[in-house]
């Protein structure tokens, strides 16, 4: 209850005592006047949220960091009396999210829109909402609130960066030998001829075939003899490091503008954590092989194990940022465990990229003992002592080095793509 409420309603109820007290008019009066001011003032605030639509217009709930959110907004006055003001207020949890705002003089039957665009600077899971409209009367004397429940959640999927190169090529499988894996894909081995099926393509068409059997023939194809790739995701909570972090404001109006030349993305700057900078090269790596054509396959063990199969294309690389963006490095499983345990499955086929910022040589030789099996590493060492960790990876490199593995080491501050686009430490240039 507001300072001046209550000064009106002690007068109200002094007048009124002095009213029935010396049967004054003048003091009848003041208490009709009184009366009348707040029971105007009530019914005011009352209708003040009534007779109102709100509509809440999200184009998409995905997102990228790097890449805008959009929303777009109507506020409509389904009565004939006009709204002094109306304030939204916005509880979203995505950061800088600046939906909350005052609508004043809104007219009988009309309506009001805003859009909002905000950047997107951290990966998660963001609710939207819930709304709270709030009104008064012109006196200031109530306030009254109406809460709209949230409608949804805003998946942000973690930075990808281009890499022009990532070396060592992944070389085909042992012997060149194809694999015996039917797939719909189009790819330099066909593997036989069968009868057209709705669907099908008319660049899979087998002419010569057709014409002589006088039906309409499609060749079928098998995976090319490539290596399927499996990124390992090291989330020990026990190695991770983080430095304490807040995102900025992003500039707005002609400063974002001029900070973005050519149109190009705006620059987000990863926080100060190694399980930050992990997500981000396992996304990009992901990106960088789906691209080529490889069917790349995700495994990890944060608070549960999370498997994603093998599989090529846009959909995969969607699924493999679905994942990554929700993963947190809340695990107890050591790195070495997870590569020995899950690593059994794999084949002469597989290669492993190995992502984690664990200091220790552990799971180097586990690595190595894999590729005694026939399956090809490579390692890609985020360095803790640059986030603030009093432990080196000197002696992990120094495994790996030994061990033959292709090493990439990112520390804190570095660009993913010069990390990852330089040669690999352990491989000769060509």
């Amino acid at each position: 209850m507001s300072l001046r409420l209550v000064v009106l309603v002690t007068g109200l109820i002094l007048a009124w005592a002095v009213a029935l007290n010396s049967g004054r008019d003048l003091a009848f009066n003041l208490a009709y006047l009184l009366t009348g001011i707040l029971a105007l003032s009530y019914g005011w605030a009352w209708s003040s949220i009534r007779f109102l639509s709100l509509r809440r217009i999200t184009r998409a709930r995905r997102s990228q960091v790097g890449l805008f959110f959009e929303e777009s907004f109507e506020v409509r006055n389904l009565g004939r009396l006009p709204k002094l003001w109306l304030e939204v207020q916005d509880h979203s949890t995505l950061p800088f999210h600046q939906v909350s705002r005052v609508v004043s003089n809104l007219g009988g039957k009309s309506r009001h829109r805003w859009q909002v665009r905000t950047l997107c600077q951290q990966r998660g899971v963001f609710r939207l909402g819930p709304l709270t409209l709030r009104s008064g009367d012109p006196l200031g004397l109530f306030l009254v609130e109406k809460h709209l429940p949230p409608i949804n959640h805003l998946v942000v999927y973690p930075m990808t960066v281009p890499l022009r190169t990532f070396q060592p090529p992944i070389a085909d499988l042992a012997g060149g030998e194809a694999l015996r894996r039917r797939t719909h894909y189009l790819t330099t081995n066909v593997a036989g001829i069968r009868e057209y099926a709705p669907g099908d393509s008319f660049n899979r068409i087998h002419w010569l075939s057709t014409a002589r059997t006088g039906r309409l023939m499609t060749k079928e194809f098998e995976l090319d003899p490539t290596a399927d790739v499996w990124i390992f995701l090291d989330l020990n909570q026990y190695v991770a490091v983080e430095l304490p972090w807040q995102p900025t404001r992003p500039e707005q109006g002609l400063f974002a503008l001029l900070d973005r030349p050519n149109g190009k993305r705006p620059s987000v700057e990863l926080p100060p954590s190694t399980t930050e900078y992990a997500v981000a090269v396992a996304a990009s790596v992901a990106r960088y092989f789906l691209l080529k054509g490889r069917a790349v396959g995700l495994i990890s063990h944060g608070h549960r194990r999370q498997l994603l199969q093998t599989d090529r294309g846009e959909r995969q690389l969607t699924k493999i940022l679905e994942l990554l963006a929700r993963v947190q490095a809340d695990g107890y499983v050591p790195f070495a465990q997870l590569l020995v345990t899950d690593g059994v499955r794999l084949n002469r086929n597989d290669t492993i990229l190995a992502v984690s910022p664990d200091p220790r040589p552990d799971w180097a030789r586990s690595l190595r003992e894999m590729r005694r099996r026939g399956v090809q590493s490579i390692a890609v060492s985020i360095d803790g002592a640059s986030f603030g960790s009093p432990l080196q990876p000197t002696g992990l490199l120094h495994e790996l080095e030994l061990a033959g593995i292709p090493t990439y080491k990112v520390s804190r501050g570095q660009r993913i793509q010069d990390a990852l686009g330089r040669p690999a430490v352990g491989v000769v240039p060509s």
